[in-house]
């Protein structure tokens, strides 16, 4: 592991930074788990999805500060620096992939609230079609075009 490596305090500094943003992501998709209001998970999704921008930042200014100090280090550090690297950009991935899951399921969710929520009053698109074709007329569709 990167910590028994010998690194420039920057280094160092950046490292602890993505580890606490990545301490920060485990817990908050486990708050996740637990909040039903689709609202508040779309509001904790939003502040997930700002750590994650911040660790890639992070990430990144750690790539350019192990890329600076390469000549320094002999090359199994190096080599175990950019590992860390790797793991971490791994990491980060994983919890984008179970942002974007949780987005797919909350979205799933409004839009089983939204059909439910749809009256049969409402024509579907073959009704429309038909309508606009002159096939069928249905005088509940026109009072409702009229009540907008």
């Amino acid at each position: 592991m990167a910590t028994s490596l010998q690194m420039s305090p920057q280094v160092e500094q950046i490292l602890g930074e993505i580890r606490d943003n990545f301490r920060f992501l485990a817990n908050g998709f486990q708050r996740l788990d637990k909040i039903k209001d689709s609202n508040r998970q779309s509001k904790q999704l939003e502040e997930l999805k700002d750590k994650m921008v911040e660790c890639k930042r992070l990430i990144k200014e750690f790539d350019r500060e192990i890329k600076d100090e390469e000549g320094k280090n002999p090359p199994e550090v190096n080599k175990q620096l950019n590992d860390e690297k790797q793991s971490m950009i791994k990491e980060l991935n994983s919890y984008v992939a179970l942002r974007k899951s949780y987005l797919n399921t909350l979205g799933n969710k409004k839009v089983e609230l939204f059909d439910m929520g749809a009256g049969t009053s409402e024509p579907t698109a073959e009704q429309n079609v038909q309508l606009a074709s002159g096939k069928i007329f249905q005088p509940s569709f026109a009072l409702n075009m009229l009540s907008w």
